[in-house]
């Protein structure tokens, strides 16, 4: 009994270090996971899975007021798969009832409510290969070089597709002098992990006032992309964009794309909602969750108020969501 119970003790010290060590147990913010909205969950894991090597870590079914709150959506049952590449996640959400609407057939990239996850690929022509033999929707016309003149960005090599339901995703590949130094180790994976999540923003001065001054990211880094190259990764004529990194404590970026030209982008509906297809949610971190609810205040609110669920289904026990200046939904969660 001695030895079982100084084991158990000694695991439950080595959690609680972790605990103690993470940004949010320290006021920070993480990026836990991008939650994705999808039609028929099988069939988003098949091609998650299958296409990308992305691997289920679980499963769970849920239905009940807290989650009606929570997403805004009454009488609402979600099945909720969350999947790991490399040490990033992401989260299918299929609600099985009510049914949202599809993604508009006519979805362009600078449409405000535009958000992608950038997998990064050890072997850019290699990755393409595989996206063709699966025969993916392309949103680019192929993969894009950015020309060596753009400081930030020269080097770069990128594509946009889609997946089943037609939600943007992107490849990219960086070269030897950028991008994270986990990007470039030796391995034999083809698909490593996720860089960030891009969104389209409608000023990068008002996105800077909620994502920087309110929730506590940090800029890592700016750029302004244009010429025919990012024309086709885009699939935008005349795309001009300002592009601004923020960086969590812990966790995937999110990257700013704010369309200098064209501007004629269409903003987020005012009738959307979670169980829409063009909905994605950024999971967010934090161990000060009635602090965020009144920094934020001002800010579109999703949930009535901050709700508590069960940790031991969920994994969070109290979580609402926002929505930023654009529209782009953001839970915020307490552990």
């Amino acid at each position: 009994m001695s030895l079982i119970f100084h084991r158990i003790r000694s695991l439950f010290l080595g959690l609680l270090a972790l605990t103690l060590l993470s940004p949010a147990a320290h006021g920070g913010i993480a990026v836990d996971s991008i939650g994705i909205t999808v039609s028929d969950l099988d069939r988003a894991l098949e091609f998650y899975s299958s296409v990308l090597t992305f691997e289920k870590v679980s499963e769970i079914e849920v239905a009940g007021p807290g989650f009606e709150q929570l997403q805004g959506v009454f009488g609402s049952r979600m099945r909720i798969a969350r999947m790991k590449l490399g040490g990033e996640f992401i989260e299918l959400i299929d609600y099985l009832a009510p049914e949202g609407k599809p993604v508009p057939v006519d979805f362009r990239s600078n449409d405000r409510w535009f958000q992608h996850v950038a997998i990064i690929v050890s072997d850019m022509d290699k990755a393409y290969q595989r996206l063709r033999q699966s025969k993916v929707q392309h949103a680019s016309t192929g993969p894009q070089l950015l020309p060596s003149w753009n400081k930030n960005a020269g080097g770069i090599s990128a594509f946009y597709f889609r997946d089943p339901d037609g939600h943007h995703l992107e490849i990219l590949s960086f070269p030897p002098d950028k991008g994270n130094p986990k990007w470039h180790q030796q391995t034999d994976k083809l698909f490593l992990g996720i860089d960030h999540t891009a969104i389209v923003v409608g000023s990068t001065d008002a996105s800077l006032k909620f994502y920087r001054d309110t929730l506590g990211f940090s800029v890592a880094g700016e750029s302004e992309n244009y010429g025919t190259e990012q024309e086709h990764l885009n699939n935008v004529f005349g795309a001009r964009l300002h592009i601004t990194s923020m960086k969590p404590e812990s966790g995937p970026s999110v990257e700013f794309l704010e369309y200098l030209t064209p501007r004629h982008g269409r903003p987020t509906p005012v009738d959307a909602q979670t169980n829409d297809l063009i909905n994605w949610q950024t999971k967010i971190i934090t161990n000060s969750i009635e602090e965020f609810w009144k920094k934020l205040s001002g800010y579109f609110f999703i949930s009535p108020g901050v709700v508590s669920f069960d940790g031991n289904l969920t994994g969070f026990r109290k979580a609402f969501l926002v929505r930023d200046p654009d529209g782009h939904v953001m839970q915020i969660v307490q552990q």
